[in-house]
């Protein structure tokens, strides 16, 4: 028996998929207002979305329906300084995600 949390939604394609994917669960956040926003790789979090921590909280569990347990945004920014973390990117996570899900299909 599976569950949706440890089973993704979306096969892993390349680091352009999972960015432009990241995008679109941007834009779907709740209260962020971010339904019309530009979205790159380059785009900061805090920045240039000003999102605030309980969108990082919704994202995070975004994530994980969309690419399951191999993708632990807590974890990732568990593992950041303050300033990596203020000047942590959307590309910089796409490679994250990319990273965790090459790791898990090669094991």
């Amino acid at each position: 028996m599976t569950t949706e949390a440890t089973t993704p939604t979306t096969p892993v394609a390349d680091e352009s998929t999972v960015l432009a994917r990241i995008a679109a669960l941007l834009r779907e956040l709740p209260d962020a207002g971010l339904e019309d926003a530009e979205i790159g790789r380059d785009t900061l979090f805090h920045d240039d979305l000003e999102l605030e921590s309980i969108d990082l909280v919704s994202l995070a569990g975004l994530l994980r329906e969309e690419y399951g347990d191999r993708v632990n945004l807590a974890l990732f920014v568990a593992d950041l300084e303050l300033d990596e973390i203020i000047e942590l990117t959307v590309g910089r996570l796409a490679d994250y995600v990319v990273a965790s899900l090459r790791a898990t299909e090669e094991s």
